[in-house]
């Protein structure tokens, strides 16, 4: 037994209960989660693109080719606002008859993209550096080179700061991972600095070195920002959120044992499924009852659920082991079972 928290529920005011009226999904909170996504999509852009290309011109005038990596990697930054941008906006169609689901898939697959943006970046940058290590060149207008190394650091930090706490807000692993991309790009950022006064103080070598330390640093992030973005992919969660799933439903009176819970993220609203076990000798409707008090407390308890499906087991049958069909034979079939996955 499970349905979607789209009702009304309270307490009577008559009977001397607190007045306490509220409605789960009437808005869709995965539309309001998305508008909120595609302002912060919205405004990382602009302060990044507007980072990058001061740091664009001070890149011609110098020649440094460490914060031509930062530069490139701080343009990549910008350009993974577009398939996050995309992914939002799509979230906002909603359900329909075929993707009964919605399109928060469309989000796990942009993490996808803003992962392969920033490897990309990486590459170029690396390449970059070598390129100077192999055949040096020089630095000039250090003081304007440590310049946009600062507002390179200003700039991603106040972006990772804001997608951090937007991702958060809504549960976005896309938009939290572009956080610490960003929060990562500012430290580069700074080490841009670093190796501006190495060459002011007679090491030329130390511009092409500190290049090619931010692209090892941007792979890092890489292989970080991936893997979250494919467990989410891959349906996995983590271990707290299940146990928490457990916890709050076996706290639901009537609730006798909490077996089988399930949950995977789309996009950034969670789905579960769980099993229940009650007496067994309470009817259909005070069992739906419970189910549907289940839902209700894991809906408080957790903000960013989009949906749970409880089954209701009678305690003497309960758990998925129990629903599998006992061996028979039919239509000339040899002797088999149907079990339940």
């Amino acid at each position: 037994m499970g349905r979607e928290s789209t009702e009304d529920h309270g307490h009577d005011p008559v009977n001397g209960e607190q007045g306490h009226r509220h409605t789960h999904g009437a808005v869709d909170p995965s539309i309001a989660t998305s508008e909120r996504g595609l302002w912060a999509v919205k405004w990382s852009f602009a302060a990044l693109m507007v980072t990058a290309l001061f740091q664009v011109v001070v890149v011609i005038f110098s020649g440094s080719v460490a914060l031509l990596s930062d530069t490139i990697h701080n343009f990549g930054d910008a350009v993974t606002a577009v398939p996050l941008a995309i992914a939002f906006a799509m979230m906002r169609l909603g359900k329909s008859r075929k993707f009964t689901f919605g399109y928060g898939r469309v989000e796990d697959l942009a993490g996808v993209v803003v992962v392969a943006i920033i490897l990309f970046s990486a590459v170029v940058a690396g390449y970059q550096a070598i390129d100077r290590l192999v055949d040096p060149q020089p630095v000039g207008l250090l003081w304007a080179v440590a310049l946009a190394a600062v507002v390179g650091f200003i700039g991603n930090e106040a972006v990772a700061v804001f997608r951090i706490r937007v991702g958060r807000e809504i549960d976005s692993a896309a938009l939290v991972a572009d956080g610490y991309h960003a929060r990562t790009d500012g430290w580069t950022s700074l080490a841009v600095l670093g190796g501006a006064v190495g060459v002011w103080l007679g090491f030329p070598l130390a511009d092409p070195i500190i290049g090619l330390a931010i692209s090892f640093a941007i792979l890092i992030i890489v292989w970080q920002s991936g893997k979250a973005v494919f467990t989410r992919l891959l349906d996995g969660v983590e271990p707290e959120i299940t146990d928490g799933i457990r916890h709050t439903a076996r706290h639901v009176e009537g609730v006798k044992r909490v077996d089988e819970v399930r949950a995977r993220w789309i996009g950034h609203r969670l789905h579960a499924e769980l099993n229940v076990a009650v007496e067994p000798g309470l009817s259909v409707k005070a069992g739906h009852e419970i189910a549907r008090n289940v839902e209700h407390a894991l809906t408080h308890e957790m903000g960013y659920l989009g949906g749970a499906v409880v089954h209701v087991d009678p305690l003497d049958e309960a758990g998925e082991t129990r629903h599998g069909i006992e061996s028979h034979a039919h239509d000339g079939l040899a002797v088999h079972s149907h079990q339940a996955g």
